[in-house]
């Protein structure tokens, strides 16, 4: 094994996602302290065009496997490219973004190859060559530093906890060939939401919950509007059929790292904490002084949020002009 980086990069139509910038930076920390490099392997068909740009954030060599059995993401299709590149290009952590693709592709490459896992990381350093990885346990009531033994290693890193930096480079591209076995799984449909600001990377996030009384979000989101903010909403809001589970914010739903994080009626459950707590500010309005969000945030304003919020909506209105 190598002492290099290979991080997976994630596309979807030719587009990276930002975690996978993210992901990039931190194995560049993480190359500086291990004295290999960082490669990045790109799978799809037809992304060449695309690949070079990881050049631009640290990635010496970048892997292309190009095939057209992985135009279109299947965890069982990937992890067999993803094994084969890995194989070859022998690097000691293998790092991706912890995202819904990323987890299933995670674990699936970890149980593959039987390589220690580090999910949901927020956090890499060497310590006497051993590779530690922060992350949270406990419904997010700790962090812990855990040991990930073996080469290579896998970690998928949780969105919005990676300083993102640029580092001028072309990258050299390297075509792969790969053999890709037959799966189960067919997609027959994709689609995407246009012009909506995606949940687990957005830099601010306004979360409605059970206190929103109904389906009409309409002043959560004129306030994620003015702000520039992505939409969410607790389980028992998802759970009434008020929003669509895409936007469930929680340990059965999206974890989110966002610089703020507005929480709307929201109470507070273990469950929701667990998926918003490593938010850098957040801000709870909740009539009841009692609720645990209350105690969570950097801010709280005891009030009725549908007095409260279109007044905060108006003011930051203001503000911006």
């Amino acid at each position: 094994m190598t002492q290099n980086i290979l991080v997976v990069a994630e596309q979807a139509e030719g587009t990276f996602r930002k975690v996978t910038f993210e992901a990039l930076s931190a194995g560049l920390r993480l190359a500086g302290q291990m004295g290999g490099e960082v490669q990045a392997v790109v799978m799809g068909n037809d992304i060449e065009a695309a690949a070079s740009e990881l050049g631009r954030y640290g990635a010496e060599k970048i892997w292309l496997a190009d095939d057209g059995a992985l135009s279109d993401f299947t965890t069982e299709a990937y992890t067999d490219a993803l094994a084969q590149v890995v194989t070859h290009s022998q690097p000691a952590v293998v790092l991706m973004g912890a995202t819904t693709q990323g987890k299933d592709l995670a674990a699936r490459l970890s149980a593959r190859l039987n390589a220690a896992l580090g999910s949901d990381v927020m956090g890499l350093h060497v310590d006497n060559g051993q590779v530690l990885a922060t992350r949270p346990m406990y419904g997010g009531k700790i962090l812990a530093d855990v040991a990930l033994v073996g080469s290579p290693v896998i970690v998928s890193l949780r969105p919005n906890t990676q300083v993102i930096t640029e580092k001028q480079g072309t990258g050299a591209l390297e075509k792969v060939t790969v053999t890709v076995s037959g799966t189960g799984v067919q997609v027959v449909d994709k689609q995407f939401e246009s012009g909506k600001v995606e949940l687990t990377e957005a830099a601010s996030v306004v979360t409605g919950g059970w206190g929103m009384g109904g389906s009409d979000y309409s002043v959560v989101e004129a306030l994620a509007e003015t702000l520039g903010a992505a939409v969410g909403a607790s389980r028992s809001a998802v759970d009434e059929g008020w929003r669509s589970a895409a936007d469930q914010v929680g340990q059965t739903g999206k974890t989110v790292s966002p610089n703020l994080y507005v929480a709307c009626g929201v109470s507070g459950a273990i469950q929701h904490l667990a998926g918003m707590s490593s938010s850098k500010v957040i801000v709870a309005i909740n009539k009841d002084p009692e609720a645990p969000i209350i105690a969570k945030a950097d801010y709280a304003i005891v009030g009725d949020l549908f007095e409260v919020v279109p007044a905060l909506t108006e003011e930051i209105r203001k503000i911006k002009g």
